[in-house]
């Protein structure tokens, strides 16, 4: 998984842990649930702007404290 995403083993255990943390991934290796977000999360109307970014991308950027 980390080859795949383009990190270092310390970082996809670190992005998978926030994950887990923020209750948006369940996982038992060697499987992966990504979770539906709770409604209060969800933007009510908000207009997607920018580009799509892939899940690799979003987990360098969560362990690099960058944000989505």
């Amino acid at each position: 998984m980390s080859r795949l995403l383009g990190l270092e083993p310390r970082q996809l255990v670190q992005a998978r842990q926030q994950l887990i943390t923020a209750d948006l991934l369940a996982y038992d290796q060697p499987f992966y649930q990504v979770l539906a977000l709770p409604p209060a999360h969800t933007p009510a109307l908000a207009p997607r702007v920018g580009q799509s970014l892939s899940v690799g991308e979003i987990l360098r950027r969560a362990v690099e404290g960058g944000g989505v």
